[in-house]
């Protein structure tokens, strides 16, 4: 059975007459009624009953007439589903990202980004950040919401916005009243730091401090940023954040750094030498637009 057949059966039930639906379908009427003959053969159903003054439609024949209509329309709306995820304003986007994220304006704009575009679905996939490029690798996530930039054979990096880092202080801590501070000035401080085995972030961190003269005293190594938030909240260290991750501090104090301490920039990663996916496209341009500006 050919979709070219149930067109034809389509027309000639509106018309119920074969010069006039072979004048709608642009064929001569020959070819219209052995189309309809052999479908009528495949179906082994009479569709039509045929006489010289009309042609009419068989109870089989109307009720394969309503179920023809379904299908058409089935088929009209998956073509302009299909049109949709090649234009990027449907489809469906698997997203990697770790907790430090959760704390900035990732999720509120994924929220206006969705609000704009209903058809899109996003599945947000908390990972640390080694497990989703392993996932990204192996075709499991469409995009990496990173701190680290990653180039290499198979994965690419694009910046989505700045992120510098912070000091974040309990209240009360000697330091909270210093505006700007510099690395020097946490030498002697407690540090809750994240995991450098899991972020490479947090090894750029450590690397700085060392480059400032001195190895970070670290009293407790935390998995995410949200938990070293909370311990520095109850006083057992100062942390080194992402501004983005601050901005309703409760329980501590924000400070700005001066000199040379790596940002927390926020990159997304994706895998090379693939076709792009449309939709994915679209998502992280809005995200640049709507971020703060590179």
């Amino acid at each position: 059975m050919e979709l070219r057949q149930l067109r034809y059966f389509s027309v000639l039930a509106e018309e119920l007459n074969f010069t006039r639906a072979a004048e709608r379908l642009n064929i001569s009427q020959p070819p219209l009624s052995v189309q309809i003959s052999q479908l009528e053969d495949e179906l082994q159903v009479q569709l039509f009953t045929r006489s010289s003054r009309k042609v009419e439609l068989t109870e089989a024949g109307r009720t394969f007439q309503r179920t023809i209509a379904n299908v058409f329309g089935h088929l009209h709306d998956a073509i302009i589903r299909t049109q949709e995820v090649e234009q990027g304003i449907a489809g469906h986007i698997d997203i990697g990202l770790s907790g430090s994220h959760f704390l900035s304006p990732l999720p509120g704009l994924i929220h206006q980004y969705l609000r704009r575009s209903p058809d899109i679905a996003i599945a947000l996939h908390e990972m640390q950040p080694a497990q989703q490029l392993e996932a990204l690798r192996r075709g499991r996530l469409d995009v990496s919401i990173s701190r680290t930039e990653v180039n290499d054979d198979t994965l690419f990096s694009t910046l989505l916005w700045r992120d510098p880092v912070v000091a974040a202080l309990p209240h009360g801590h000697p330091l909270s009243d210093k505006k700007p501070l510099v690395l020097d000035d946490l030498r002697n401080a407690a540090f809750v730091m994240l995991k450098p085995e899991t972020s490479g972030f947090a090894q750029r961190l450590y690397s700085a401090c060392l480059s400032a003269g001195f190895a970070p005293n670290v009293s407790q190594h935390i998995a995410e940023v949200p938990a070293q938030l909370s311990l520095v909240a109850a006083g057992l260290g100062v942390a080194l954040v992402p501004e983005s991750t601050c901005q309703q501090p409760e329980g501590f104090v924000v400070r700005k750094l001066k000199g040379r301490i790596p940002n927390g920039d926020v990159y997304a990663v994706r895998r090379q030498g693939e076709p792009q996916v449309t939709a994915v496209d679209h998502f992280l341009q809005y995200m640049k637009n709507a971020s703060t500006p590179v």
